[in-house]
């Protein structure tokens, strides 16, 4: 079809191109900031989980990153990486691990503009994103006004694929019809979203740390058990990403090019680094400094890509379940590869309900995601009205229902990078300058009053008015 072959076009060669070359500029202009100060960003993150702060803001700063890492992990990790895999070989991790480390300056650097450009809804709550920093910073009300558009648009096919994943991997672990799971989601999340973000960040903050840990712990029993096979795996990521690797079982081979093409598209897809979607759930964090919240971007990628896609990864090459699954039903590799150390029943049951609970936490955020937009082009009602077309899409998803609309999800997501990365790349001088303050200030302990504005919570000066859309 014409949409997914313009889609592939795009992912596989435009938009890998801007966010590689993005990341690696943005990396190089705060002078590798992500690797210099990685031990200050553990240490002001899981050091700081208990931390309770009294600053502007509406949720905490761990809750901000519990919300927004919700929206990534889960059935990417899971299942992404052994597509990935299949298809580009055990190369493909290596470039999973490379998009991560420079995407980690992405995701950090839109952080730092949607905190720096937030503000306060006329519902109480603070409130930010690309669409804010692309308005005040830019002045480019028209391409604000796309961005929101074409974000809340993409998520209802976004919430129809998570709800058919969960509804059908239900459906194959414990028989229950798709119809009945599809209900059972949709009251669930609507229990979520309802309460705002508030509420979303109360549950993340507890559901997304322990799934995340329970996957690690269970992931790693198959490691141990398969300890001796680990030296050849990493051999085979190492060598395999430069060099092509033949066929073998149900492993139809790969070039190097299909190893960095599903390796670089998985790891953009997996962390969003550069989508946009992070700095709607940190910009109601509760901070004193741009830059302290937005180290929770570079973690959350560590956390996603480095970490969660890692074990899968190693899981299933280290059981042998890239070789023993066919290349088409390469999402169920992780099934095998839990089922070789736990039993089979287990492996399918396991992952149903671990993907159950992430995708649950997933689609509450993607509807608070899309409210937001709604809420800056057309006010608080029609965001209302959007988000029970959100909770609607759950149930019809799940059922396989309009699974044409499905089809336009990467086409429209590829046009929402766009419209964020352009304006982020635009804007690195106050990323840098906003950095450098960080830097001399706190974490030198300099003190002092910045020499920059680092809020900017009223519109800038000549952007008052968004778009003809606005409220």
């Amino acid at each position: 079809m014409w949409v997914a072959s313009i889609s592939d076009f795009l992912w596989t060669y435009l938009l890998s191109i801007i966010l590689i070359t993005g990341g690696i500029f943005l990396t190089v202009r705060l002078k590798f900031f992500q690797f210099r100060f990685f031990g200050h960003v553990l240490k002001q993150t899981i050091g700081q989980i208990f931390k309770k702060p009294d600053e502007k803001g509406t949720i905490t700063p761990f809750q901000a990153f519990t919300s927004a890492l919700a929206s990534t992990a889960g059935a990417t990790n899971i299942v992404g990486v052994p597509v990935a895999i299949a298809l580009g070989g055990p190369g493909a991790l290596f470039w999973m691990w490379m998009v991560a480390l420079i995407g980690m300056a992405t995701k950090y650097s839109e952080i730092v503009l949607g905190l720096k450009y937030r503000e306060v809804s006329k519902d109480g709550t603070w409130v930010g994103g690309p669409q804010y920093y692309i308005r005040k910073a830019l002045g480019w009300n028209k391409v604000a006004a796309l961005f929101a558009f074409s974000l809340m648009i993409v998520i209802i096919p976004s919430i129809m694929v998570q709800s058919n994943s969960i509804s059908t991997q239900v459906e194959g672990a414990f028989g229950w019809s798709t119809s009945i799971s599809g209900i059972a989601i949709t009251i669930m999340v609507a229990l979520i979203v309802l309460g705002g973000i508030k509420r979303i960040g109360k549950v993340t903050d507890k559901v997304v740390p322990f799934m995340v840990l329970t996957y690690i712990l269970v992931c790693s029993i198959i490691l141990i058990v398969n300890v001796t096979e680990l030296p050849n795996v990493f051999s085979l990521i190492f060598v395999h990403a430069f060099t092509p690797i033949s066929a073998a079982g149900g492993f139809a081979g790969a070039g190097i090019a299909q190893a960095l093409r599903w390796g670089l598209a998985r790891g953009l897809y997996s962390n969003e680094a550069g989508l946009g979607t992070a700095p709607i759930a940190h910009s109601a964090a509760q901070t004193d400094h741009p830059s302290r919240q937005s180290l929770w971007g570079i973690f959350s990628v560590f956390v996603d890509t480095i970490i969660l896609c890692t074990f899968s990864g190693l899981a299933v090459l280290s059981t042998g379940a890239w070789l023993d699954v066919d290349v088409n039903d390469a999402s169920n590799m992780i099934n095998v590869a839990v089922g070789s150390v736990f039993g089979d029943a287990f492996g399918g049951s396991f992952i149903a309900v671990f993907l159950l609970f992430f995708v649950l936490t997933t689609i509450g955020v993607l509807v608070f995601y899309g409210e937001k937009q709604a809420e800056y082009l057309y006010g608080l009602k029609a965001a209302k009205m959007m988000r029970f077309v959100y909770i609607g899409a759950i149930y019809l998803g799940a059922i396989g229902g309009l699974q044409f609309v499905w089809q336009f999800l990467d086409l429209i997501l590829a046009f929402v990078v766009f419209f964020n990365i352009i304006p982020v790349l635009f804007l690195h001088k106050e990323i840098r300058a906003i950095t450098e303050d960080y830097i001399e200030r706190i974490y030198k302990g300099k003190g002092g009053d910045p020499k920059i504005t680092l809020f900017v919570e009223k519109p800038a000066k000549g952007t008052e008015k968004k778009a003809s859309s606005d409220r």
